[in-house]
C-alpha cells in the first residue's frame, strides 16, 4: 500500500506543511517588495485600482496587481471587485505615514547576514557555532542603528506594561529617581519611563552610535533634559550606583548564563536597596516547543552568536538568583511573544 493512501489508522498524509514551509520565505520578501514601493502608503492616500497604485508606486500595472493580490492572499491587504483596501493591522504597521510604522524594522529583520546564517543552518551545526563574519554583538556593526531605528515601535506595549509594573515603586517621591537602561537601543523603555515619571532620571547605555537615535527619540519626546548617555560596553562601561530600577531589555539572549549572571550582578550592585531588575526576553515554556514563537527564536541565537540562547524562566529565575536577586516573577506580555522578569534586592 502506498504511503499516500489512506488507512484504518487515519488520514491520508498531506505534502502541504512541506511546501508551506519551503516556500514560506517567499512571504517575507512580497511584504518586503510592498513596503519598498511604499505600496501600502499609497493605498492609504486613497489610491485603490491597480492604476492608481501603480502611479503612485512609479511602477507597470501588471506586477502591482500581481503583489496586491498576494498581499490579498497573506491577509495585508482586502480586495474587493478590482479595489484593494488597507486591513487594520496594515494601516497601523505597514503605512509609512503611521507612528506605529515597521517598515523600517526589515532592514534589521531582513539583514542578508541573516538570512545567510539560516540558509547556512545546516553548516553551522554541524561547526557547533556560527562563522565569526556573521551578524553578532559587536560595536561597530551598523545593523544596531538599523535596529534601534527600525524596531522602536514594537516595543510600545512592552514599555508600557514595565513602566505600569514598576510605578509602586517610582511614583510619589518627591526625591527624583533613577532608571538605568542598559542595551538602550531605540531608548523607547527609558522614555516611555521619563515621560510618566516626571521625577525619573534615565541613564542609557549603549555604543556611541546607537546612542545618537535613543537621544533624538528622547529630543522628539521632550525629555532630554533628564535623558543622560552613558556610551560603550555594558561589560567594560561603570554603570554607577543608586538606582531604583534597572532595565535588560532583548539582551540577555545574546549570551551564556555566566556572562549574564555576570551582568545581573552588576545590574544587582548597581540598584538601591529594594530596587528592581526587569528582563524583557522571548521565553519558551519548559518544554522548549511552545508558544512558537519564542521556542524558535533559539535558532535565530543559535545562528547569529557564540552562545546565546532563548531561556526559559526557569533558567533566567536562576541567573537572577545567582546574582543576589530574590524571588524572580513572571509577567506575560498581552499579544506580544515576549514576557519580563521582575526581581527585586533585598531590602
Amino acid at each position: 500500500m502506498s504511503a499516500l493512501q489512506s488507512t484504518a489508522h487515519g488520514p491520508q498524509p498531506s505534502p502541504a506543511l512541506f511546501f508551506d514551509t519551503v516556500q514560506s520565505y517567499q512571504r517575507a520578501f512580497i511584504l518586503k517588495a510592498g513596503v519598498d514601493l511604499d505600496l501600502f502608503s499609497g493605498i492609504g492616500k486613497g489610491n485603490h485600482t491597480v492604476q492608481e497604485i501603480a502611479k503612485s508606486c512609479h511602477a507597470p500595472e501588471r506586477g502591482i496587481r500581481v503583489l496586491c493580490d498576494c498581499l490579498t492572499v497573506l491577509g495585508f491587504l482586502s480586495k474587493s471587485g478590482n479595489r484593494y483596501t488597507l486591513t487594520p493591522d496594515s494601516a497601523a504597521f505597514l503605512d509609512s505615514r503611521s507612528p506605529s510604522y515597521l517598515g523600517r524594522a526589515l532592514d534589521f529583520m531582513l539583514d542578508q547576514r541573516q538570512i545567510g546564517s539560516i540558509q547556512n543552518l545546516s553548516e553551522i551545526v554541524r561547526n557547533g557555532k556560527p562563522p565569526e563574519n556573521t551578524f553578532t554583538v559587536t560595536p561597530e556593526d551598523p545593523m544596531w542603528v538599523n535596529f534601534a531605528r527600525g524596531m522602536a515601535p514594537l516595543m510600545y506595549p512592552a514599555a508600557q506594561t514595565i513602566a505600569q509594573l514598576l510605578r509602586p515603586a517610582l511614583s510619589g517621591k518627591k526625591e527624583p529617581v533613577k532608571v538605568l537602561d542598559i542595551a538602550a537601543g531605540h531608548g523607547t523603555f527609558g522614555i516611555t519611563l521619563a515621560e510618566q515619571f516626571h521625577n525619573a532620571q534615565v541613564y542609557a547605555l549603549d555604543w556611541p552610535n546607537v546612542l545618537q537615535v535613543a537621544q533624538e527619540n528622547a529630543v522628539a519626546h521632550s525629555v532630554q533634559d533628564r535623558y543622560h548617555l552613558l556610551p560603550g560596553s555594558a561589560f567594560d562601561v561603570e554603570w554607577g550606583t543608586g538606582y531604583d530600577a534597572v532595565l535588560l531589555t532583548n539582551f540577555l539572549h545574546h549570551f551564556d548564563p555566566a556572562a549574564n549572571v555576570g551582568l545581573l550582578k552588576k545590574a544587582h550592585a548597581a540598584l538601591k536597596p529594594k530596587g528592581q531588575v526587569v528582563l524583557l526576553e522571548f521565553i519558551p515554556n519548559e518544554d522548549r516547543v511552545s508558544p512558537p514563537q519564542p521556542a524558535m527564536f533559539s535558532v535565530v541565537m543559535f545562528s547569529t552568536t557564540p552562545n546565546g540562547d532563548a531561556y526559559t524562566f526557569s533558567q533566567l529565575a536562576k541567573m537572577c538568583s545567582e546574582a543576589g536577586f530574590g524571588d524572580p516573577r513572571l509577567e506575560q506580555l498581552n499579544g506580544a511573544p515576549q514576557s519580563l522578569v521582575v526581581a527585586q534586592k533585598a531590602g
